[in-house]
């Protein structure tokens, strides 16, 4: 075993995503597979499990390592289970490459799958009024849409986004998706379509706001000793993991919190909670934003798009709208974001959509996103935050 040499992502695979009422498990199954189909490298050989968790499906949901350990067929390897909301991946993916750099094992499979229910994603039953995510819905009526449509008024007011712009993101994202064989969405769309669907939380419309869906997001990672002695294909590496959480005072409204914090007594912080996600994955990358050749960005709706385009850096504050019209983020722009099509064309399969990211710019600094394909990618940032204070970001690298 190896500590030396970074981690590589040996093999990456997906399920399609869409609605198919399945249990998550067999999602799941598929992805890993195709992930250590991908990777040449036998079942037998891997030594670590990692499970993303879906807390909406009952007992196998919360022991989801262990889930997948058993569907693939018992084979003795350790286990490990995750939980951060929707940075669940980029967490899972962090305990796995924390494992191989420590040299107790060369090989983890990376797994996230999900089945979710029709509308929005509420929380469990029952009066828990300790429970953020719970109250947020009791006291507030404050469904994912209507948190998503206070970034966007927030845009509006601070920048004069439009309508208009929020719908460009749309068009783009369902461009990029046309080519993407696991994407649920795969039809191109207007403004004139955006704006004309229904509002479902002023002033986001439907075609706005991502989906709910079922999907599956595996990944395998390999030391870089295993890679060499084994011949494989792994020269993509993973060369950051941003987990961080936010820095008292939060000055930015994030649910499922019910205000912000005070500052008179310590002053803002310097960054945001957001831009320190970003920040992190490049100072442990060594890299900054201008290295960036492409981005796969959390679009729960289309201006939390422009939102993380500035968190990550990749423009001024600000800006987002100006860059997004001169087409700098379409594939063949300056800095193509969510070239895989996004969470606009996939939905939400929340255990599994940081590693989906994953997938997609290991495809893309591979060479391998057929029909969507970013020439000459060679490094990649992922942005996918988690509610409750889960930073997401992942640097890849060849």
């Amino acid at each position: 075993m190896s500590g030396t040499g970074g981690v590589r992502v040996a093999g990456v695979g997906m399920h399609p995503w869409g609605k198919w009422g399945r249990p998550f498990v067999q999602y799941g199954v598929h992805a890993a597979r195709a992930a250590l189909a991908d990777a040449g490298v036998p079942w037998s050989d891997v030594e670590l499990v990692v499970g993303g968790e879906t807390v909406r499906n009952g007992y196998a949901g919360y022991v989801a390592g262990a889930t997948f350990a058993q569907a693939l067929g018992w084979n003795g390897a350790r286990v490990a289970t995750s939980y951060a909301a929707c940075a669940t991946g980029a967490q899972a993916i962090d305990t796995a490459r924390s494992r191989i750099l420590a040299g107790l094992c060369d090989v983890a499979l990376v797994v996230g799958a999900d089945t979710t229910p029709k509308g929005f994603l509420a929380p469990n039953a029952g009066e828990r009024w300790d429970d953020p995510d719970w109250l947020r819905f009791r006291l507030l009526g404050m469904t994912n849409p209507a948190y998503f449509a206070l970034y966007a008024r927030r845009r509006m007011d601070l920048y004069g986004a439009t309508s208009e712009d929020f719908a460009q993101v749309k068009v783009k994202n369902a461009r990029h998706g046309l080519e993407n064989p696991y994407a649920r969405y795969r039809k191109e769309v207007s403004v004139a379509d955006v704006v004309g669907s229904a509002v479902v939380s002023d002033p986001l419309h439907l075609l706005d706001i991502c989906a709910t869906s079922d999907g599956a997001a595996a990944v395998v990672l390999v030391s870089a000793s295993y890679a060499q002695r084994h011949g494989l294909d792994a020269a993509v590496r993973v060369a950051a993991v941003s987990t961080v959480t936010p820095t008292f005072p939060n000055t930015v409204l994030d649910m499922p919190q019910l205000s912000t914090d005070a500052t008179g007594a310590v002053g803002e912080p310097e960054h945001t909670f957001k831009e320190s996600i970003g920040l992190a994955a490049y100072e442990e990358a060594g890299i900054g934003p201008e290295d960036v050749d492409v981005a796969e960005v959390y679009d729960l709706s289309t201006a939390l798009e422009l939102d993380w385009m500035e968190d990550l850096g990749l423009c001024k504050r600000g800006e987002a709208e100006a860059v997004l019209r001169a087409g700098d983020t379409t594939i063949g722009g300056r800095i193509p974001v969510n070239p895989s099509g996004g969470l606009a064309c996939f939905g939400e399969a929340v255990p599994a959509q940081a590693l989906a990211q994953v997938c997609e710019l290991t495809w893309q600094l591979r060479g391998q996103a057929t029909g969507r394909q970013v020439e000459g990618a060679r490094v990649g940032i992922t942005a996918n935050q988690g509610l409750f204070g889960h930073g997401s970001s992942v640097v890849l690298a060849v």
